[in-house]
């Protein structure tokens, strides 16, 4: 070993012998000054029963104090070697709780502790099974009246949420609820997750004909199964649908499909939930202890109320309604909104031989998309990461490491050498008229994805379209009303227009539970994603965490999960291990459940 890795490697392992010494004797004093002043530590479920992060010595020493003698952690043991850089040493470790394996990261300054990550792999005696512990797949030997592999798989379909209930219960059978099933199946809870698509993968393929994901595949792969090493960096949808329908199958996930959830009610008696679904014209009761709302991120689509929209004789619809560009040749378009989909929309129906208006009501963020891979994502996700022995689940872990008080200081520099690069192109857009932004305090797109999840374009090309004047623009004024055959501004333009699309966003996710369950349980709960930032479109006070996202909230058996791939992969894990702990009838005691401060 040489001197530059012994010593940071010394450093760790003396800072965690010091810090296990003084967490199995209960000395949470001593354990507490270990860390810095400026210190966070943040858990995922290990210590908490909970996504939570503890920001300063007075928040983990009372953590500590309400949790040490339950957890029981102990074996606390480094894992490879550790580096510095900058006066930060990081390395990784390995530990243990009384019922749980973890794993964790921990950045030092100097002797002290800055960050530390503690998450859980699995629960003792309940482990997944894979390589040296999977199945047999058959018994050997002459056996009467066997089942095979597949009247087994029948029998389970045959049976569960008929005879006998699932324990969870997932509406949504997009990619979160896919990944989230895939990992309580391998966990064996009985689960059932509800698509009211026809089949899997149809919430990707009945969307508009242009759209493809904008994140790198390396970001992208669900658990267990990785795309292979020929799957294209950006992935069509269509390409998407027909892989989470194989993925459904080789999983061997229990997917209702043609299934719809008509209402949900909790039974604080039984605690269980009676939630009535139409599956394929017959109404069908079940009774989960667990309600898991995997509907994506978004929450229900805002279609603004406009005067005159009733008195509209063209096409109008919401984003998530559109069918695509085909149809709408020489026919004028005007798409209100200037996000992703807004851009998306707009470019497939230019390319389709429309005449294309795009109304900016406020400041937009753009990143080039080649920019955003080599700059935002190329050191996690990316070929070369992967060539440097970054793993998927190890990017996952890096980037979750980094708690989101500080993790804007982390994405400033990356978007102030995103606006010096690509300074020509932002030139450019700005003098066609769009109104740019870079997040109220310039830390870019992926913290307004946090806060907010809007307000940004990854660009792929239809910026280029509004620089041309192609796709033509109307910014810094919102729609006053429509005529019969156009939409005017509060600036008295009249734009005419055979089509009107909504590209105006979603509510938070609570809006699902209001429809389903009711608007008492939506607002026990309170809204969905954001961090407290009090920035635009998350209000404070400061949650340092995604509000109600993949933990428990304050409606008992009901759990929310959602967001892009990467997310859906990553929290899925501590979902399932959350419900499965559950299922088991382990104690599993919630330290810090947020406190509800908006309702929407």
């Amino acid at each position: 070993m040489s001197e530059a890795t012994r010593m940071p490697t010394e450093r760790v392992v003396k800072w965690l012998d010091a810090f296990g010494t003084s967490l199995e004797q209960g000395d949470i004093a001593g354990a507490t000054a270990l860390f810095d002043a400026d210190s966070y530590w943040r858990d995922l479920i290990s210590f908490t029963w909970n996504i939570k992060t503890m920001e300063g010595r007075g928040a983990i020493q009372a953590m500590l104090e309400a949790m040490l003698s339950q957890v029981q952690p102990h074996a606390w043991r480094i894992e490879g070697e550790a580096t510095e850089a900058g006066g930060v040493t990081e390395s990784w470790f390995t530990f243990e709780t009384r019922i749980a394996r973890g794993k964790g990261h921990l950045r030092l300054k100097g002797d002290h502790c800055w960050t530390l990550l503690t998450t859980m792999l699995e629960l003792k005696g309940y482990e997944e099974p894979h390589g040296r512990t999977r199945p047999r797949g058959v018994e050997h030997g002459i056996v009467p009246n066997r089942q095979t592999w597949l009247e087994r798989k029948q029998q389970e379909e045959a049976e569960l949420g008929y005879t006998k209930q699932p324990y969870v219960l997932i509406i949504g059978g997009g990619q979160g609820g896919i990944a989230l099933g895939a990992r309580l199946k391998r966990l064996n809870v009985p689960t059932i997750i509800l698509e009211k698509h026809e089949r899997p993968g149809d919430s990707w393929r009945k969307r508009y004909r242009s759209l493809c994901l904008h994140d790198p595949v390396w970001y992208d792969h669900l658990p267990y199964i990785p795309f292979p090493d020929h799957w294209p960096v950006f992935a069509p949808k269509d390409k998407v649908g027909d892989w989470l329908e194989m993925y459904t199958k080789v999983m061997e996930l229990n997917y209702w499909t043609s299934t719809e959830a008509k209402s949900a009610h909790y039974d604080e008696a039984t605690g269980e939930w009676e939630v009535v679904v139409e599956r394929k014209g017959e109404q069908v009761v079940l009774r989960p202890k667990q309600l898991v709302l995997a509907t994506g991120m978004s929450g229900v689509p805002n279609v603004p109320s406009i005067p005159g929209a009733d008195k509209f004789k063209g096409v109008q619809h919401h984003s998530s309604k559109h069918p695509g560009g085909e149809g709408f040749r020489g026919k004028k378009c005007v798409v209100i909104g200037s996000n992703n989909s807004a851009h998306d929309i707009c470019a497939a129906l230019w390319e389709h031989g429309a005449d294309v208006t795009m109304v900016q009501r406020s400041s937009t963020h753009i990143a080039r998309s080649d920019s955003l891979m080599e700059l935002a994502l190329g050191g996690l996700y990316s070929e070369q990461a992967v060539a440097n022995g970054i793993t998927t689940d190890i990017a996952d872990l890096i980037f979750a490491s980094i708690p989101y008080k500080i993790m804007h200081e982390f994405q400033i520099p990356i978007y102030q050498e995103m606006a010096r690069r690509d300074a020509d192109f932002y030139e450019k857009l700005s003098a066609a008229g769009f109104m740019l932004d870079w997040g109220d305090d310039g830390s870019g797109l992926f913290m307004k994805y946090l806060r907010r999840g809007s307000g940004y374009y990854i660009d792929v090309g239809a910026s280029q379209l509004i620089i041309d004047g192609k796709i033509k623009l109307k910014s810094g004024h919102d729609v006053a009303y429509l005529t019969e055959d156009a939409v005017v501004l509060t600036d008295g333009t009249e734009l005419p227009a055979d089509l009107v699309v909504y590209a105006t966003g979603y509510g938070s996710m609570n809006g699902w539970a209001a429809r389903l369950i009711s608007q008492e349980v939506a607002d026990k709960v309170g809204k969905c994603w954001g961090l407290g930032s009090d920035t635009t479109k998350d209000p404070g006070p400061w949650e340092g965490e995604q509000r109600n996202m993949w933990k428990p909230t304050r409606q008992e058996g009901l759990w929310f999960h959602g967001g892009n791939l990467h997310q859906s992969r990553h929290y899925s894990q501590f979902l399932a291990l959350q419900l499965k702990a559950r299922f088991e009838g382990l104690p599993t005691p919630v330290y810090g459940l947020a406190e509800v401060y908006h309702t929407a």
